[in-house]
């Protein structure tokens, strides 16, 4: 029994002793990491910029529009110079892999589901980013015309900006109030892409300051890999201060129309014959897809004109699924090019199959055109439901499958659309250059995007709040899923590295070694969730 007694002492005590071993190792590992995390502090505010860092004001850097991730930054950079942006990158990167501070580029706070934001680590607000005054080229004949921009600009500068000259950037988002640098890092698209192909593909040179503190210009001749990992790259192989972009003659008018279908395959198959057209039909080709709403067509007279008034107020919207076609036209204001384009218009609308009591339109500037969803901006914020949580789902969908989509969602899982649009349009894959990091739907020619765009009730636990809302959205997904529809997330969100792998598909190698190459620490865009550092 003594022996038994000894032995059952020496273990506990060997026991003790090597909890307190394990404890004191942890410990030691603790103070080591908090020495360096305040040496890492004190190492950056003696950083000579010519902005500054702010260690001490950083709760707005936690947040984004979607309104449903918050992750607080150690410091927030207001940069000066493309410099100050290097020089803190490049600190970073000699402070060796060890160091676990991160990077996250921050335009205008769109991101949905943090993206943009990186716990304890720094965010760069890149609109402090020391404008320049926007440098237009070939005005007035000559070379192709560009503008040189800040990657902090906002797209609605550039627009006024370039109109002084008579010209604009080819390809919009539907949004204007969004920096050059986030839109590049994701795609750029809307009812111009099936002309002229997304944002990233209207695009001539970059500088870009990769993850290890270089500054590089790059276009397709030089530093090609880069240019084209950066543009769709999600930000992870560097951060974008500075683009050329292609510009055109800008009209000065914008013929704008709205019609209304009851069978979604009729309502495809006008807008891939309008896409697919040899003649410039239409300038701006999108759709909507609405559910149940109750005074449609009296809630579009507020900004539209029907084209047959008293057949228009007979028509009802209740209870039905309607897709929505929505053109436009662009002209110039002078007389002839008004009849030229009202003739061009009807040619165009007579070989469509909407319904006819439903055809809607109006005229407006081109400025007003494609700054018009900052107008639902200002009513959203004046009612206090702008800042809410924002669930979004956003999709490519190959043409092939894109019927069986639309009869397994719209009415089935999604059975509301009145608390956000959902956008649905076709777009041609030959605009968009294979060479970028974005994805699509593997080799059909012809997808959509389907934006489901819905707006959570904050505080709400029945179909309007936001647990349900993304309950439903995982049910598209799994619906998806489970057909083998084939299509691909934009702005994707994933958690897992399996779930990135087979996102990127054939892309997926490519996008590891660039990320070695440019990005080795993995400090950069660490809320996008691809790589840990």
């Amino acid at each position: 029994m003594k022996y038994l007694h000894a032995c059952f002492l020496r273990k506990r005590n060997m026991i003790i002793v090597r909890s307190f071993t394990i404890l004191l190792l942890l410990s030691c590992i603790a103070f080591k990491l908090a020495c360096c995390f305040s040496s890492g502090i004190s190492s950056l505010k003696a950083l000579p910029l010519v902005g500054h860092l702010e260690f001490e004001h950083v709760h707005p850097a936690s947040k984004d529009f979607g309104n449903r991730y918050q992750l607080l930054a150690l410091a927030v950079l207001h940069p000066k110079s493309v410099s100050d942006i290097a020089s803190v990158i490049r600190h970073i990167w000699m402070m060796g892999p060890h160091s676990q501070l991160t990077v996250a580029a921050r335009g205008r706070g769109h991101s949905l589901q943090g993206q943009a934001q990186t716990r304890h680590g720094i965010v760069i607000h890149m609109e402090s980013l020391q404008p320049q005054k926007l440098q237009v080229h070939g005005v007035g004949g000559g070379p192709t015309p560009f503008v040189d921009v800040s990657g902090g600009e906002l797209w609605i500068n550039i627009l006024h900006e370039t109109l002084k000259y008579g010209l604009a950037p080819k390809s919009w988002t539907d949004y204007l109030h969004l920096t050059v640098g986030g839109t590049l890092s994701n795609a750029g698209i809307s009812g111009q892409a099936f002309r002229h192909g997304p944002q990233i593909s209207n695009v001539h040179q970059l500088e870009v300051v990769t993850g290890k503190g270089e500054i590089l210009n790059c276009s397709e001749r030089q530093n090609s890999d880069l240019f084209h990992g950066v543009l769709g790259g999600l930000g992870q192989f560097g951060i974008i201060t500075r683009a050329r972009i292609a510009l055109e003659p800008a009209p000065t008018m914008v013929k704008w129309m709205r019609m209304l279908y009851l069978d979604f395959a009729a309502f495809a198959r006008d807008q891939e014959r309008l896409i697919s057209s040899d003649d410039d039909k239409f300038d701006y080709i999108e759709g909507f897809v609405i559910i149940n709403r109750t005074g449609l067509l009296d809630s579009w007279r507020l900004s539209f004109t029907p084209e047959d008034p008293v057949e228009a107020s007979q028509f009802k919207s209740d209870g039905r699924n309607l897709y929505c076609l929505e053109v436009a036209k662009y002209f110039k204001l002078d007389e002839d090019g008004k009849d030229v384009m009202n003739q061009e218009v009807k040619e165009s609308l007579s070989e469509l199959s909407y319904i006819s009591s439903t055809l809607f339109s109006s005229e407006v500037t081109y400025q007003e055109f494609l700054d018009r969803v900052h107008v639902s901006e200002m009513k959203l914020r004046s009612k206090g439901q702008w800042e809410v949580p924002h669930p979004w789902l956003n999709l490519l969908v190959p043409r092939s499958r894109v019927n069986e989509f639309a009869k397994g969602v719209f009415g089935n899982i999604l059975t509301d659309t009145s608390n956000g649009p959902v956008i649905v349009y076709p777009v041609n894959k030959s605009k968009w250059d294979n060479r970028s990091s974005a994805v699509t739907p593997e080799e059909e020619e012809i997808f959509y995007l389907v934006a489901i765009l819905t707006s959570a009730v904050p505080g709400s636990t029945g179909k309007d709040g936001v647990d349900q809302i993304v309950k439903r959205n995982q049910r598209i997904l799994e619906f998806s899923e489970a057909a083998g529809l084939g299509l691909k997330q934009y702005l994707p969100h994933y958690t897992t590295r399996h779930e990135w792998r087979s996102h990127f598909g054939p892309k997926w190698d490519d996008f590891v070694r660039r990320k070695s190459r440019y990005d080795p620490f993995a400090m950069l865009a660490p809320g996008q969730r691809i790589f840990e550092k």
